[in-house]
């Protein structure tokens, strides 16, 4: 199966791509349908907006199908939005649409973000997600591990405490281990 990964910066220098703005209705889309409602954990239109307007904010959209133009109003499968400061970066939101989940979309997506941040010179990024959450099993995957908790940091509907787990990747490590294997 092909996908056609797109991933734009928003300092992408030359860009013929819409300003980061224009993915607001995408990254909207996906959110509001990948993310249960009883965490509380999608962001709302403002909050997304406000950190596209901010040069450290970094995104990418994948399609569902690997012809589609993201920005032809078609369908778009999923998405991830981070934040860098210096040499480290925050993987805030990472979403794909539950049609489009188990079909590799979310493995291609994170590994475009890992390689975008390493071609920015970061050296470290970082996640955090709720206890049990199902994507924990892709991070996994992809070498990111636990390095911290956070007790009782988020809380549901119905005031259930849920513990967030803080999870690192170290691109040198991970280039090391690539280069001397």
């Amino acid at each position: 199966m092909r996908f056609n990964l797109i991933a734009f910066r928003s300092d992408a220098p030359g860009s013929r791509v819409p300003s980061p703005l224009d993915a607001v209705d995408h990254i909207m889309g996906v959110m509001v349908a990948a993310f249960p409602p009883e965490f509380g954990e999608a962001w709302n239109r403002r909050q997304v907006s406000d950190a596209l307007l901010l040069t450290s904010t970094h995104y990418g959209l994948i399609t569902p199908d690997g012809r589609i133009d993201a920005w032809a109003n078609a369908p778009v499968a999923g998405f991830y939005l981070s934040r860098s400061v210096l040499d480290e970066e925050e993987l805030l939101l990472f979403a794909i649409a539950p049609e489009w989940r188990r079909r590799g979309l979310g493995h291609r997506l994170l590994g475009e973000f890992i390689a975008n941040a390493q071609a920015r010179g970061i050296i470290r990024l970082f996640l955090e997600m709720r206890r049990d959450n199902p994507a924990g099993i892709l991070y996994a995957a992809h070498d990111f591990h636990p390095v911290g908790i956070r007790p009782g940091y988020y809380r549901t509907a119905n005031g259930e405490r849920i513990d967030a787990i803080t999870q690192e990747y170290l691109i040198t490590a991970a280039s090391e281990n690539v280069t001397s294997a």
